[in-house]
């Protein structure tokens, strides 16, 4: 039997990059791109290579470009990384999985090091075709969890949990990450919102931008474990911004959502140096009337606009500096307490 899982890209709508440090995002994910893997029974357990992991180029041109859209490591990494914690898992907590082995593939047309989270889209479908392969029902928190193990621990790449939240979830979802509260249990509070709260979203990215989140992160960490008091309120602010934007949401204030946005990128953009690349992907959307922030750690953003007429003037103001922008088809949440393998 052939089983096949997928898992979607994230955007942290607002409050990001809190979630790492006990604050509060909204996030969602959507269908456009997706990471699938394809998993079957094999007499020996085999990972095929995807396009991301070819080693025979025409050129060093080549080889240059695609180590600058890929990195150095592809998929392999992810997935080798993925399958090791989730038997490991198992062995923690004596669940026993036959001894069948499989051959597993992934594909990905999720656009690579841009904040699109689609790292840990790659090991979430990855982590459900194991669920399902061998028959473990794993809880959504407790996936989210697992899968930021498989960056933080065991590839060592400083990440929060917003992200494999979010894809673990799906929908929109307001997450929590109380220091009390994830210190007692381990995951914070998730409800999913109403998507049909939302007013008109968009998402722009262009991949020559693109830069691995661990870059961000790194500095941010040690800012914040040094107690720089510039980034301790800026957390705050952040969290603040999340709750804000609920209770806007909540009341039908849409009005009051593009200010909340353009202030969560203006005091990320007054902490460091955000690159004049995104800067300029930032303001050519403001021009039109757009509101806009990250979506993760540079490389894409998002924001409301208002009407048809507004987007068209997004696609004519981004076309010639080679910025795609789409309406996100929204992923459905997964309303039932489990990680099974969703499509």
């Amino acid at each position: 039997m052939i089983i096949r899982t997928t898992a979607y890209p994230r955007v942290g709508l607002i409050g990001n990059p809190s979630d790492g440090y006990f604050g509060k995002t909204i996030a969602f994910c959507f269908r456009n791109f997706s990471a699938t893997i394809t998993i079957y029974e094999s007499p020996d357990l085999e990972i095929l290579p995807s396009r991301r992991d070819h080693s025979l180029f025409k050129g060093i041109r080549q080889l240059a470009e695609d180590v600058r859209r890929h990195g150095y490591y592809g998929g392999f990494r992810l997935l080798k990384a993925t399958i090791k914690r989730f038997y490991d898992y198992c062995q923690e907590r004596n669940i026993e999985i036959d001894d069948r082995n499989f051959t597993l593939r992934y594909s990905s047309d999720i656009p690579n090091r841009v904040g699109l989270a689609g790292s840990s889209a790659i090991i979430t479908a990855c982590m459900r075709a194991l669920m399902s392969f061998y028959h473990v029902s794993i809880s959504r928190h407790t996936l989210a969890n697992l899968v930021l193990s498989v960056e933080t621990q065991e590839l060592a790449i400083p990440a929060g949990l917003q992200d494999r939240v979010a894809q673990a979830y799906q929908g929109l979802v307001y997450m929590d990450f109380d220091r009390e509260v994830m210190e007692a249990r381990g995951y914070g509070q998730y409800e999913h919102l109403d998507l049909r709260l939302l007013p008109n979203i968009y998402v722009a990215y262009r991949e020559d931008l693109s830069e691995g989140t661990e870059v961000f992160h790194n500095d941010l960490r040690s800012r914040w474990n040094r107690g720089e008091a510039d980034v301790v309120e800026a957390m705050g602010y952040w969290a603040d911004l999340a709750v804000r934007f609920r209770q806007a949401l909540d009341r039908g204030d849409a009005a009051a959502l593009p200010a909340l946005i353009n202030a969560n990128f203006d005091k990320r953009a007054s902490l460091y140096d955000v690159g004049d690349g995104n800067r300029d992907m930032v303001a050519t959307a403001r021009k039109v009337g757009a509101s806009a922030k990250f979506s993760g750690s540079g490389g894409a953003i998002v924001g409301t606009f208002e009407d048809d007429a507004m987007f068209a003037r997004l696609e004519k103001a981004f076309a010639p500096k080679s910025i795609a922008v789409i309406r996100p088809d929204y992923a459905p949440m997964i309303p039932l307490d489990k990680g099974t393998a969703v499509k």
